[in-house]
């Protein structure tokens, strides 16, 4: 077997439909397409979502809710992962928003919010953009400060 006379298997190919060469091809005329109407023109395309003059799916279901262009998405961090942090890392002192950076809990253009759930067991000041009211006492009760940005 060489690349010259290689075929594909018997079956798999037909011959392509002409259509348009006349009236003795049993394809001339109309070229299959039926009589007159858009869809038997040339350069017809049918527009995404058309329904054959039906009212369209997408403008008969209602639109709903609201997008706030003002809203500020923040990347949480609870205080039981700052405290896995000082155990494992042995950071003392200062927790900033390059620590956290620096450990991936967060990406350096998020804004970060440390949460509540957990707790502290060492006295650290952290700073970060939004504190929860729990997460403050629980910072303030371990003897640390939550500075805000």
């Amino acid at each position: 077997m060489n690349l010259n006379n290689i075929q594909p298997a018997k079956g798999s190919t037909h011959n392509s439909k002409r259509v348009g060469r006349g009236q003795g091809s049993g394809k001339g005329g109309t070229s299959t397409k039926g009589h007159k109407g858009q869809k038997s023109r040339s350069g017809y395309s049918e527009k995404i979502g058309f329904e054959g003059g039906q009212m369209p799916l997408q403008r008969r279901l209602p639109k709903f809710g609201f997008k706030n262009v003002n809203r500020k998405e923040y990347r949480g961090v609870n205080l039981d992962t700052i405290q896995t942090l000082i155990d494992t890392k042995n950071i003392s002192g200062d927790i900033t928003k390059e620590v956290l950076v620096e450990n991936g809990l967060a990406s350096k253009n998020e804004l970060v919010k440390i949460l509540g759930r957990g707790e502290l067991k060492s006295s650290v000041s952290i700073t970060a953009d939004k504190f929860t009211k729990s997460a403050e006492e629980l910072i303030s009760k371990a003897g640390g400060k939550a500075i805000t940005l």
